[in-house]
């Protein structure tokens, strides 16, 4: 596979992971996604939406215990997670805080830049995951060039506000405010 040269300024550091993933999956909004593809295209999308879990919140997939499953979930920050719901969409979620504690955020949907593509297309974590072409296969892999998945600073600030609510589609921890999304964005996947 070709790899395209990534420009290094341009990446968050994974060290700027290793926070408690309520901070993180704040700060993400805005920042780009970038998966290069099997034919070296980049598709970058603009993060507009989040969910937070961690240790303690019984939604957390690592709430009871690590297993092989969601290992990833306890590993280094940056660490890739992805999972399959209802045997057909895939979740992206990242590492974040520190090794061997529960603790990633869901990347819920992206505003896609490059190619451009309806404003929809990756509205919803089972469609971004469809878009980028992201399935378990990353699952336990590093952001990074090797993987071929990564974060990139925000190209520019947000204008729109940002939206804090609770978390949608899940059936434990609904009332823990761990959603946040841009305001008014069409890309968000649902509003509240």
């Amino acid at each position: 596979m070709k790899r395209v040269p990534i420009e290094q300024d341009q990446r968050l550091p994974l060290e700027w992971l290793a926070r408690p993933a309520p901070v993180v999956a704040q700060e993400l909004l805005g920042c780009l996604l970038v998966r290069q593809q099997a034919n070296g295209q980049l598709y970058r999308g603009r993060i507009v939406e989040t969910e937070a879990y961690m240790a303690g919140d019984p939604a957390c997939h690592g709430y009871r215990r690590q297993t092989a499953r969601n290992a990833p979930m306890f590993a280094a920050p940056g660490t890739i997670y992805v999972y399959q719901i209802y045997g057909i969409h895939h979740c992206l979620n990242i590492a974040s805080d520190r090794p061997n504690f529960a603790s990633a955020v869901l990347i819920r949907a992206l505003e896609m830049l490059s190619p451009p593509l309806p404003p929809r297309s990756a509205a919803g974590p089972g469609k971004l995951c469809q878009v980028l072409g992201i399935d378990r296969q990353l699952s336990g892999l590093m952001l990074g060039k090797e993987s071929g998945l990564w974060l990139e600073k925000p190209p520019q600030p947000l204008t729109a506000p940002v939206v804090q609510t609770t978390r949608i589609g899940i059936s434990q921890g609904q009332e823990i405010p761990w959603r946040w999304y841009v305001q008014g964005n069409p890309a968000v996947s649902r509003y509240s």
